[in-house]
């Protein structure tokens, strides 16, 4: 076990460096003290400040379906979830969210939604077409799963800008224990290293917490986003779902969630890094103290409010107040209370 000078020489040496091996970053993370985290916190801001100033940018969240093709034991939408009350948005509901959200300042929109079949590659790129044409000054990001090296292109040559897709979990074991036998963690990588050959600003992520989860996996977690260098790395605390096998399981902590999000802020400084809901759900103020561990981007939820509930990845998600694309003049505040201030802007990464 390292003493308290040695993480911190580990801390110094990221800064510096910008890795670790696996054997430091297993040590950092289990070693961990509030001590070693208000440290790399200050670091973590001032390398943000050096990239993007006290800049932090909004992403209008818009989730169209929650049907899903997939039964992650994690997931309040899975597939075997009878109790979920599924949706799906037309088009108008989606174009009216988008409307209301760029009258509202938001420059980039973020179409996210369980693998539904429902949307082939022909709605999908019809839809791209409609979003673009009206809102040219707009960056589109989508979040819909595992697709064909050819779906992703399509999707891109029609107009999207960015693509979100978890790794969850860099371990190939690990992973299998989070989902069932058709997925597996070579196949959820390989869409990932699709996304950055096709030309999307790319964006992976895991959960901090889940079951079975040891400070080796969130080393290999890191040494993976290390070798992507994506554009974007959404984090945030495993939360249990009733309705799933893991409904029993401890959640995700805050404090190691945050730790993580400093780490990341230190190894690639100029990625854009989320305060997610899910920091939000586990504490009223996790998004302000996810800004204070380094992130830079908020996505408040553009969903017709009557749909916000159904969209339950989790137990207990915020779907009303200041999560709300409504609440922004709200949500500024809170964000400047952390010495930083919402922008206008599509926000695109600089790496």
């Amino acid at each position: 076990m390292k003493n308290h000078m040695e993480l911190q020489q580990l801390i110094d040496k990221l800064h510096k460096e910008r890795s670790l091996l696996k054997e430091e970053w297993t040590a950092l993370i289990s070693g961990r003290t509030p001590e070693l985290s208000e440290y790399l916190f200050l670091l973590a801001r001032e390398e943000r400040k050096r990239y993007y100033g006290t800049d932090v940018y909004i992403r209008g969240l818009i989730e169209f379906t929650n049907y899903c093709r997939n039964d992650c034991l994690y997931c309040g939408i899975r597939k075997s979830n009878s109790h979920a009350r599924r949706y799906r948005l037309s088009e108008e509901d989606i174009l009216s969210c988008c409307r209301t959200g760029y009258s509202l300042g938001f420059r980039t929109f973020v179409l996210q939604g369980g693998e539904d079949g429902y949307y082939t590659d022909e709605r999908m790129v019809h839809l791209i077409h409609l979003i673009k044409r009206q809102y040219p000054d707009c960056a589109l990001t989508l979040s819909i799963g595992e697709k064909s090296f050819e779906s992703y292109k399509r999707f891109f040559d029609a107009g999207a800008d960015r693509y979100l897709l978890r790794h969850e979990t860099a371990d190939f074991s690990h992973y299998k224990s989070l989902h069932p036998p058709a997925l597996c963690a070579e196949t959820r990588q390989e869409c990932l290293w699709n996304l950055k050959k096709i030309g999307y600003q790319t964006g992976t992520g895991f959960m901090v917490g889940s079951p079975h989860q040891t400070a080796e996996h969130l080393a290999e977690d890191m040494l993976f986003i290390k070798r992507l260098n994506p554009h974007m790395a959404g984090i945030g605390p495993f939360i249990p779902h009733h309705d799933t096998p893991f409904s029993g399981e401890p959640a995700g902590t805050l404090e190691l969630t945050l730790f993580m999000l400093g780490l990341l802020r230190l190894m690639l400084p100029k990625v854009l890094l989320p305060a997610t809901t899910a920091l939000g759900t586990i504490a009223g103020n996790g998004r302000e103290l996810g800004i204070l561990a380094g992130a830079n981007v908020v996505m408040p939820n553009l969903s017709p409010a009557g749909v916000r509930r159904d969209y339950s990845l989790y137990d207990n998600k915020i779907c009303t107040g200041d999560e709300a694309a409504e609440c922004r003049t709200h949500l500024e505040k809170r964000i400047a209370s952390t010495g930083c201030r919402i922008v206008t802007a599509r926000g695109d990464s600089k790496i």
